[in-house]
């Protein structure tokens, strides 16, 4: 089916409701007109035979025919009859009706008093006035028509502008284009362009925000099943491990020797232990099941208070932890949380530190914030790498956790207690080391 746009539409309606109200106006005014046509028409007669009457009056009413005949050749246009008081004919015109054979359709009584009557049979010179009459009429008709296309073609031109202004905005919206805001109207039509934008806008914002889901859905998936398959990977090898060890119970070879070798189980089993709490935690922080209570802590004695846990280890490498954190900074922040953080990120300092190196702790004010910094010097981390260093069970030295103790998830646990605080954090080559910062709000 052909679209014939609603331009066609609004401007054939209009015309339509426009030539029915001219219509509705000319029938009503019609017994006017015709009233006026009948007054025009009686006064125009009368005053035609008027001459006639008063010459008739001034011979008083005698020789009337005679009159009448004069009359008649100075205006030979007209058909009359003159009767006297008994109906009686006094004179006729040639081609007049006489009383006793009245065929005609027009007779006007001009003139009648008790002496005479004058009967008119023609319209006496309203042939000019009724081709100015008709010819007026339709002057009048036509400019009326022309008047009425051109401000039905102006309304509908103004009402469907807007219309098909929004019509085509909205085909755009429906594609997802870009579309500019509507101009600023005070009719409904405006108030319609308007809403139509504000949910083509919030559409728009809903499609982003389900388009950044999704892709965070799938980072999720891909974190979860690499996840799982490193975490599967880690448990694997010690239980094998520990299936081969229990092999001792049928007394082979060293395995005699059982009590050495369920210490080197238990130990296996501890670690184990301790790898799957690290597991359960991060799962916890990442389902959001562990919230945040935040407190006011003094930074200096919560580093102070953490750093003899990892004295005798910096010790044996003869390495030396250096702070510099004044007395009476305080932050906000939920006491075990950022214990728990800045316990990995001491270790993981402490292991990745040369022999002989230092590891400084210092705290630098940042806007409304303290931020904590963590440096272990005469170390380098390739670029590419440090972003790797948040991923679970990710190690440099690609070597197994029960190598050197690490699990490898140490940095996704501060990075998920980090996050779950909302403290911003990152982990940075400097020129002097490897630098770890963290902005702990003021409290």
């Amino acid at each position: 089916m052909k679209n014939r746009g609603i331009f066609i539409k609004v401007f054939t309606y209009t015309i339509i409701s426009i030539l029915l109200l001219v219509g509705v106006t000319a029938a009503l005014f019609s017994q006017q007109f015709r009233s006026f046509y009948k007054t025009t028409q009686a006064r125009q007669i009368i005053a035609s035979y008027q001459p006639l009457v008063e010459r008739i009056q001034r011979n008083n009413n005698s020789n009337i025919a005679e009159v009448a005949q004069r009359f008649y050749e100075n205006n030979q246009s007209f058909e009359f009859i003159i009767t006297d008081k008994d109906g009686g004919l006094i004179y006729a015109t040639p081609n007049a009706d006489t009383p006793d054979s009245f065929e005609g359709d027009f007779y006007y009584v001009v003139h009648n008093d008790g002496n005479f009557s004058i009967v008119a049979q023609s319209m006496t010179g309203l042939e000019s006035f009724y081709r100015d009459l008709i010819v007026r009429g339709v002057a009048v008709f036509a400019v009326m028509l022309a008047l009425c296309l051109v401000c039905a073609f102006v309304f509908a031109r103004q009402m469907t502008k807007p219309i098909k202004r929004l019509a085509d905005s909205a085909g755009r919206m429906a594609n997802l284009e870009e579309v500019p805001p509507p101009s600023e109207r005070k009719d409904e039509l405006g108030a319609l362009a308007r809403d139509v934008y504000f949910m083509y806008d919030k559409l728009k914002e809903t499609i982003s925000k389900l388009e950044r889901e999704i892709l965070r859905e799938r980072e999720l998936e891909e974190t979860q099943r690499y996840f799982f398959s490193a975490a599967s990977h880690e448990l694997k090898t010690p239980i094998a491990a520990t299936s081969i060890l229990l092999g001792m119970l049928e007394n082979v070879g060293d395995y005699k020797d059982h009590p050495k070798y369920l210490r080197e189980c238990v130990k296996m089993m501890d670690a184990q232990s301790e790898l799957i709490s690290e597991i359960l935690g991060i799962v916890s922080l990442s389902d959001g099941k562990i919230v945040p209570v935040p407190d006011t802590l003094d930074i200096r004695h919560t580093v102070a208070d953490m750093l003899p846990d990892f004295q005798t280890l910096s010790e044996v490498n003869g390495q030396r932890i250096v702070t510099d954190i004044p007395d009476g900074h305080t932050c906000l922040a939920d006491p075990k949380m950022l214990q728990k953080a800045l316990s990995n990120v001491i270790l993981n300092a402490v292991q990745n530190t040369p022999k002989g190196g230092e590891i400084r702790i210092w705290i630098e004010p940042v806007a409304e914030q303290y931020r904590l910094c963590i440096l272990n010097t005469g170390t380098r981390i390739n670029d590419t790498v440090l972003p790797k260093l948040f991923d679970p069970f990710y190690r440099v030295d690609r070597r197994g956790a029960g190598k050197n103790g690490r699990s490898g998830l140490g940095l996704t646990i501060v990075q998920k207690t980090l996050e779950s605080m909302g403290v911003d954090f990152a982990l940075e080559n400097t020129p002097d080391g490897v630098l770890f910062w963290m902005d702990l709000p003021k409290a």
